[in-house]
């Protein structure tokens, strides 16, 4: 065995039995040569051999960190028992909030483990760094400019976002953006603007549950489109669909899905938005988590791809930067007038103190400086999330594995409970997202969505390790802890 050979097996070591943890900085390669009597040629290439494994990532003028050993579980497969299909199926009433709410309300308590939550740690989030933004812009307020800009946003920072589309290589105009209240009003200005009640509206299955809130509020029907663990939407699926069913508007998430974490790659997200202009259809994409990704580049939303003006692309700073703050935007394609119209009928505008503070942070803030650390902190978190389920939960589990974002998509076998199982938890202080919220129909009662954004310790490792044997009773693998 060669010596950076001899290296490479003592890191790698290391890292999958937990000595060195997810996040972890490597010895610089002065250290390590002086440490091992190596040459710094012979550890650039130990290094280089630990990247290709995927056990460690280089963060530019920083060094090498861990990433986290594999995940030794296999991804969920095509969906299986009631939920195995290729076709859509439609739901005419939707019922699902109550369930949502009993699910969610255990979240905001901080005494709970909240690996059920839907967001990340405040702790990744550059609060103070904001706040001096905000106490910055205040006092340049003035009365009329705070009724000048209702209809759809500030200018510095639609501006801003103009920039960003452009750096992803989009010519966006400025001047047809609209900024809201969150991501989630933009979704909901746009179904409205193109859907009526009774209605029907394909959305992902399993898929976010907001969006059959959504449905349900505005009673229009839902057409569940199944959704690969790996592959992503099913567009064969989706266009038989459409062969047979009077679909008004389509609303998916085509990157770093919540709650399966999986991508459209960009040739599939080009075929979406062909087959849907072919027929008129609308899309309204969210991109919520598309700056979360872990590898070299970001991934293109379906919006790239839009030359009819039919794809509504709705984003925010929530899930990046100021998840309190609210704010939000959806470059609306040939729809903007009428977003515009419905949104000075129901909210007027999002906070104007709040746009002008994100518009000088991302002007002056280091945002993209932000991005890096963050989705290398999410990275490693989600790794260590993944290497506590290898450890503790039964065998026969599957486990999806993101390439951006910090959900993680479990999967049972056909007959498990995850009802069950979230009420077990939640007596023992653990919150999870139960499979059955992400379905109009309840599906996926085998599967639970983890969240994998808080900074790992002793606490959740607990929390894996007693999900996992609260599973073990209900596996048909049961060991010793069932």
């Amino acid at each position: 065995m060669k010596r950076y050979e001899q290296l490479v097996e003592l890191l790698a070591t290391d890292i999958r039995n937990g000595r060195l943890a997810p996040g972890a900085r490597l010895p610089s390669i002065r250290t390590i040569t002086v440490q091992h009597g190596l040459s710094a040629s012979t550890a650039f290439k130990a290094y280089y051999r630990l990247e290709e494994k995927g056990l460690v990532r280089a963060r530019p003028r920083s060094g090498y960190y861990v990433i986290g050993p594999p995940a030794q579980l296999p991804p969920p497969a095509a969906l299986s028992g009631r939920e195995k299909r290729t076709s859509a199926l439609v739901s005419s009433r939707l019922h699902i909030s109550e369930l949502v709410f009993s699910v969610l309300d255990a979240v905001q308590d901080t005494d709970i483990v909240p690996l059920g939550s839907a967001f990340p740690s405040p702790d990744l989030f550059p609060l103070q760094r904001l706040g001096k933004s905000l106490a910055r812009v205040a006092p340049r307020l003035h009365g009329r400019e705070m009724v000048a800009h209702l209809a759809q946003g500030h200018p510095a920072l639609r501006q801003q976002i103009a920039l960003r589309y452009l750096a992803m290589g989009m010519a966006q105009p400025m001047d047809e953006l609209v900024i809201t209240n969150g991501a989630l009003e933009a979704l909901n200005l746009c179904l409205s603007a193109v859907a009526q009640p009774g209605d029907l509206v394909a959305i992902e299955s399993p898929g976010f549950y907001a969006s059959l809130q959504a449905l349900e509020r505005l009673k229009m029907k839902a057409l569940e489109i199944p959704v690969h663990p790996q592959d992503g939407l099913d567009l064969a699926a989706l266009a038989r669909a459409l062969e047979r069913h009077p679909v008004k508007a389509c609303w998916f998430m085509t990157s770093f899905q919540n709650p399966t974490g999986t991508s459209l790659p960009r040739e599939k997200k080009q075929a979406l938005v062909a087959l849907l202009a072919g027929r008129g259809i609308p899309l309204i994409e969210d991109d919520v988590y598309g700056e979360l990704y872990f590898g070299e580049r970001a991934p293109w939303p379906a919006k790239a791809f839009d030359r009819e003006g039919l794809v509504m692309h709705c984003s925010s700073f929530s899930k990046t930067l100021a998840p309190g703050y609210r704010v939000g935007w959806v470059s609306p394609g040939r729809f903007g007038e009428r977003i515009a119209g419905l949104q000075l009928m129901t909210t007027l505008s999002a906070s104007l103190p709040a746009q002008l503070a994100l518009a000088d942070y991302l002007q002056h803030g280091g945002y993209d400086k932000h991005l890096r650390k963050l989705r290398h902190v999410m990275e490693a978190r989600l790794a260590s999330l993944l290497a506590a389920i290898v450890r503790h939960f039964p065998p026969g589990v599957r486990v999806g594995r993101p390439a951006g974002g910090y959900f993680v998509w479990v999967a049972f076998d056909a007959g498990f409970d995850a009802l069950a199982l979230h009420e077990a938890a939640l007596a023992r202080g653990i919150s999870v997202a139960p499979g059955p919220i992400f379905s109009a129909r309840r599906d996926f009662r085998h599967c639970l969505r983890l969240n994998g954004g808080h900074p790992w310790s002793a606490r959740l490792e607990d929390a894996v390790q007693t999900l996992g044997m609260l599973a073990r009773r209900q596996s048909p693998y049961a060991g010793p802890d069932a």
